[in-house]
């Protein structure tokens, strides 16, 4: 077991947003669901916490309340291992409400950021090769959703 893991504060959302990440992401499930008591300080019933594991990485999402709401500087990072694996949770994230935003980063419709990087990206923002680690960087800072093939294209281009 990890002895570190995520574990991110929602308004109402924990188990929609539980629900929606299962479904998204193949090795996921929900593990355990408390509720709150009479104790407080929400309503006894009400969702408190979703325990859920995603690919395998264990994450607790809290319904906290309106108090505090996510921010860029907080993402899950999602490693593809090409092209269709990008486009599919793209396209999975962005929907209804999602938002794209630059360099393969993305908000999903419950605010939480989340980059969606291929694999390849490493290959070649770290080719030995500066000049053409120079080109595919340039390509990406353009890119919304990174494009395997179009960063390799930039990188050869001379």
């Amino acid at each position: 077991m990890l002895k570190i893991n995520p574990f991110l504060w929602f308004d109402d959302q924990a188990e929609d947003a539980a629900n929606f990440y299962v479904s998204v992401f193949p090795n996921s499930k929900i593990t355990r669901i408390t509720h709150y008591t009479a104790a407080g300080p929400e309503a006894a019933g009400r969702v408190m916490t979703v325990e859920l594991e995603l690919e395998g990485l264990p994450v607790i999402f809290l319904n906290g309340g309106p108090q505090y709401h996510f921010t860029e500087a907080f993402s899950l990072s999602v490693s593809c291992d090409d092209q269709a694996e990008v486009d599919r949770y793209w396209a999975a994230l962005t929907a209804d409400g999602g938002e794209e935003s630059q360099c393969g980063w993305l908000k999903d419709r419950f605010g939480l950021s989340w980059q969606i990087v291929p694999r390849a990206l490493s290959q070649v923002l770290g080719d030995p090769d500066r000049a053409k680690a120079k080109r595919a960087m340039e390509a990406m800072f353009q890119m919304k959703k990174l494009d395997v093939d179009k960063l390799r294209a930039a990188m050869e281009a001379a």
